[in-house]
């Protein structure tokens, strides 16, 4: 059930030939009241000798008893309340009785004092009501509207628990503001699949992610061919900044700008320059790029990997800082993702936004590493989808799944449940990413894992048996991708590494347990240690395994892969 306050008006009348009228496209179905401020309020739906404005002014009566300077400037509150699409239909008492406590909750009307403001709920549709009420009470006062949304939000959630509707999930304030109907509206006529405002914040967060600076950020705005304009102060200092989409324009034929703080809580310019405060120097900016998108996907995968394990201890606002930093991430590797990923990528993104921001303030600083991984993302450009590309997009992919499902178990603890669902319904995209990114990579190892000569693939089977316990390695040995961990130890093994040690690390990194497939885990994260190529093809090694003669990373070196899985046998 969504309660939603619109904005105050200045005519009774207006509103009423809206509510029982026939609607924007013919949408209104038999208007007529369910409930009323006196319980018998007419009802132009159901008497044909009852006018609009009869109704209208029984609800403005309470106005007469101001003087005119008195009454407010916009005195006509509007309410609507709707259910969602798989709750079943309420009855026309059922609906009267939510506008009864609808008003009661926020502060509209109070039944126990007897002299609360007039109001009508108006059924037009299956699925929802309209309130409108007059905001000068029968005593000629004022009601208090003070948190009249916040109040009704919580009644809402009382009714779906007796009415047996879908539950939604209460929120915090943090959420980033919805597109209006008339930007939903206007969005359709112009034939987008989302508003302005929705394309505009993901603009800015795409631009935003790993930048360094306002020159760079706002050079990004510029080359995503948006509109941009800046405010500054009489000193020079800039103070905000606003965008706008080429062609969208208002009545007037100008462009339609909006803040950043409108777009997003944390995309206003102080928001946006806290991220910067946590820099060393202003060399990290001045860091050379990756040679390729496969370099960039392996840092990035190797700093998520290290945040998870991080996070498991850290204080809030480190938890908090890793989290909005995973969001960058996010947003890049969808910018720059192949095409057969990019549709998951771009939603688990959009929807893991959400998760991004609470009330907890992150502590700029610690996130430094998954930054310069965005901006990495960022400027080693688009991969290509296949070959070593492709495979390390899996594996970036894979670590992000395990971050962003930490993030969901965080959330879930701090009772932010908003951020929870979110990040659970982001993970939920990422799998389905992952299964894109991962078929063919994960399909080449498969069958190279199945082609080991049987010494081989025996020692690989007692190696898992060793390094894990019982019942994991037992899962693991069942999975289907169990053919793909058998070669990838078989390449670890003939780098010269102790793959038993290496394969007891890697699963000791973090619980497997929620992962879909505990061996694609495995893989990935052996692959990244060893400094393996993701992509694994590669000449016949001796006893019928293969790997590269230097494998991909190797010569660059990677950060990440430290400890036992370093060690030689």
């Amino acid at each position: 059930m969504v309660p939603k306050i619109h904005k105050r008006g200045q005519r009774t009348i207006g509103l009423l030939y809206y509510l029982y009228g026939p609607g924007k496209a013919e949408e209104h179905i038999d208007p007529h009241l369910v409930a009323s401020w006196d319980h018998g309020a007419p009802d132009p739906g159901r008497d044909a000798e009852v006018t609009y404005k009869q109704l209208q002014q029984l609800l403005d009566q309470p106005l007469a008893l101001l003087a005119e300077d008195e009454r407010p400037a916009k005195h006509v509150w509007h309410l609507s309340v709707r259910n969602g699409p798989t709750d079943r239909p309420l009855s026309d008492e059922e609906w009267g009785d939510v506008a009864r406590r609808m008003v009661a909750a926020a502060g509209i009307d109070d039944p126990d004092a007897g002299s609360g403001c007039r109001w009508v709920a108006v059924r037009h549709a299956s699925d929802h009501i309209h309130i409108l009420a007059t905001l000068v009470r029968e005593d000629g006062n004022r009601p208090d509207l003070d948190f009249d949304a916040v109040r009704v939000q919580a009644e809402a959630r009382r009714l779906e628990e007796e009415l047996g509707l879908r539950r939604l999930n209460p929120g915090d304030g943090t959420a980033a503001k919805r597109p209006t109907s008339a930007e939903r509206h206007k969005a359709n006529r112009h034939g987008r699949e989302r508003t302005a405002r929705e394309e505009l914040r993901e603009t800015v967060r795409r631009a935003v992610a790993g930048a360094e600076s306002e020159k760079e950020f706002f050079d990004r705005l510029g080359a995503a061919g948006v509109l941009v304009r800046t405010r500054v102060a009489p000193s020079g200092d800039l103070l905000g900044y606003t965008v706008a989409l080429p062609g969208d324009v208002n009545a007037q034929g100008e462009p339609v700008f909006y803040p950043g703080s409108k777009l997003g809580p944390d995309l206003s310019l102080p928001r946006i320059r806290e991220r910067w405060s946590g820099r060393r120097t202003s060399r990290v900016a001045e860091q050379s790029v990756p040679s390729g998108p496969a370099s960039a996907r392996r840092r990035a995968s190797a700093a998520l990997g290290q945040a998870v394990l991080v996070m498991d201890g850290a204080d809030d606002g480190v938890a908090a800082a890793y989290i909005a930093a995973a969001g960058e991430v996010l947003d890049a590797l969808a910018k720059t993702s192949a095409a057969h990923t990019r549709r998951e990528l771009r939603e688990a993104a959009s929807m893991f936004e959400r998760a991004s921001r609470s009330h907890v303030r992150a502590e700029r600083g610690h996130d430094r590493a998954l930054r310069q991984a965005a901006r990495d993302l960022v400027y080693s450009g688009p991969a290509l989808g296949r070959g070593e590309d492709g495979a390390t997009t899996a594996m970036v992919i894979d670590a992000l799944c395990f971050l962003v499902t930490v993030a969901a178990h965080w959330h879930g603890k701090k009772a932010h449940a908003q951020q929870a669902a979110a990040a659970q319904l982001a993970a939920d995209h990422l799998r389905t990413a992952y299964r894109a990114a991962a078929a063919q990579p994960m399909g080449v190892l498969a069958v190279r894992g199945r082609s080991l000569a049987l010494p081989v693939l025996r020692r690989q089977t007692l190696r898992v048996r060793e390094a894990l316990p019982s019942a994991l390695a037992q899962r693991v040995l069942a999975e289907a991708g169990w053919a793909a961990l058998a070669a990838t130890l078989a390449d670890a093994e003939a780098a010269g590494y102790d793959a038993t040690a290496l394969l007891a690390d890697a699963a000791a990194r973090r619980e497997l347990a929620s992962a879909e497939s505990v061996s694609d885990v495995l893989v990935w994260r052996l692959r990244r240690a060893a400094d393996l190529p993701a992509d694994a093809q590669a000449a016949p090694l001796p006893d019928g395994g293969s790997v590269r003669s230097d494998p991909a990373g190797r010569k660059a070196g990677n950060p990440a892969a430290q400890g036992p899985q370093r060690r030689r046998r």
